[in-house]
């Protein structure tokens, strides 16, 4: 699965938002120049967190972006939601061929599997916390391996790999 570019960059943005500041809040030109983005793709990823609830703005010198929320109560599940532009309710019509609808909707054996991975993907994020990722990659990436290898020691009970394991 890809992470789209909106994606990622929302994140990073919030990233940076998260970091302490000596004036408590980020400009929009520190967190575009921080991430190697424009002020104006910057400011439109900032109002969709913004409008989510996830940070906040306040005007004048000292004013910019901050939390809305403490780091270790934003998931990232929540952060991908808000910026994720293919739901999963758009994607038999984003995959429709030459028509304007799947011809599958009736008896599709694919969306299932494509569904299951979604709620993989959306439990994994749901237990990663924005403080987490900002203690660094590791931090977050320690209970995405332990949901990983829980369903592969429930799927493989012998705990061989699958070229060890004895065939019938």
């Amino acid at each position: 699965m890809k992470i789209s570019a909106q994606e990622e960059y929302g994140l990073r943005c919030l990233l940076s938002v998260a970091r302490p500041s000596p004036t408590g809040a980020h400009s929009l030109r520190q967190i575009a120049e921080a991430e190697g983005i424009s002020t104006a793709y910057a400011g439109k990823l900032l109002w969709i967190l913004g409008h989510a609830g996830l940070v906040k703005s306040s005007r004048g010198p000292k004013g910019g972006y901050s939390l809305a929320l403490p780091a270790s109560e934003i998931r990232l599940s929540n952060v991908i939601k808000v910026l994720d532009d293919d739901e999963m309710d758009h994607h038999c019509q984003s995959y429709s061929g030459d028509l304007d609808a799947c011809i599958h909707t009736e008896c599709c054996t694919i969306r299932p599997v494509v569904e299951g991975l979604h709620s993989l993907v959306r439990d994994a994020l749901s237990r990663v916390t924005l403080e987490q990722l900002m203690l660094g990659q590791t931090g977050g990436m320690i209970n995405l391996t332990r949901i990983r290898d829980s369903r592969t020691d429930a799927a493989n009970p012998s705990g061989l790999r699958p070229e060890h394991r004895s065939r019938p």
